[in-house]
């Protein structure tokens, strides 16, 4: 499988390989973790990110499917789920091009470049402090309503985000300065499309939201609301997503996953 889908204007700033090339560029890394890394780049003055794939090796695909889940080979997953959130109306990184070589699943590179969204900010940051100091109550239901109906918008067309945290939405800081909460849906590299509005991955991307704002002072209440601008769901449903949650925090806040969250964001500097 080779693809290489290059506007023109980025295509003039290579050479005879462009797709070796971008696979080979270096910038800001704001992700590196194995078989992929995310930087920021200029192009022609402009600035984008580009995710490099370089190949998630046998023993992860087998991993995967030993867990019951479809691997995740390349950028492809990304650009797809970007043109699909296009289709249905939910705001994310611009595609800008994608490159994919090889035929061998297990060794097969890519890459994924995007319109870098300029000086934005993550509701995960936004809400950080809403413990100790709460904002605006009418502010607080306007969040808690932009959430429920992008995850409804989202899970009503069978996606799922499967890392669907606060730390993944985001707003433009201008918009946010005047009162504006517009969010944006970032870093889908691994989407999942097809799936029934009311199964597992949609229970795990619930879960993932409410894990991600247990230490930000959401309330029941908050959540009531968020119930009521979002699909239909069982009791079932709810109490299955909160359990996960409250797994998700307890091993987030174990020692061994905090001692790789700081290799990690080691590598980021």
């Amino acid at each position: 499988m080779n693809q290489l889908n290059l506007p023109a204007h980025i295509r003039a700033l290579f050479g005879a390989d462009p797709f070796a090339e971008i696979m080979q560029m270096q910038g800001k890394i704001f992700r590196d973790v194995r078989g992929r890394k995310t930087i920021q780049v200029a192009l022609g003055k402009k600035s984008y990110f580009i995710k490099q794939h370089f190949g998630v090796g046998w023993g992860d695909i087998f991993k995967s499917y030993l867990s019951l889940k479809k691997p995740v080979l390349g950028a492809m997953t990304e650009v797809l789920a970007i043109q699909k959130l296009d289709e249905i109306g939910i705001p994310t990184t611009p595609l800008v091009g994608y490159g994919v070589q090889g035929n061998n699943p297990a060794m097969q590179q890519s890459f994924i470049i995007t319109q870098d969204l300029g000086d934005i900010t993550s509701l995960e940051d936004v809400c950080a402090d809403w413990k100790t100091n709460p904002p605006d109550a009418q502010f607080k239901q306007l969040v808690m309503i932009k959430m429920a109906q992008l995850a409804a918008k989202l899970h009503r067309a069978g996606l799922c985000h499967r890392d669907f945290y606060l730390c993944h939405l985001a707003l433009k800081k201008a918009e946010l300065a005047k009162g504006e909460v517009n969010l944006i849906l970032i870093d889908l590299h691994r989407m999942m499309l097809n799936q029934p509005n009311n199964g597992g991955a949609v229970i795990k991307d619930i879960a993932g939201l409410i894990f991600s704002t247990m230490d930000c002072g959401f309330t029941a209440q908050d959540w009531a609301l968020f119930r009521q601008h979002y699909l239909p769901q069982t009791a079932h449903f709810w109490a299955k997503a909160e359990a996960r949650a409250n797994q998700l925090y307890a091993k987030y806040h174990s020692k061994k996953f905090q001692q790789r969250l700081v290799v990690e964001k080691a590598k980021m500097h």
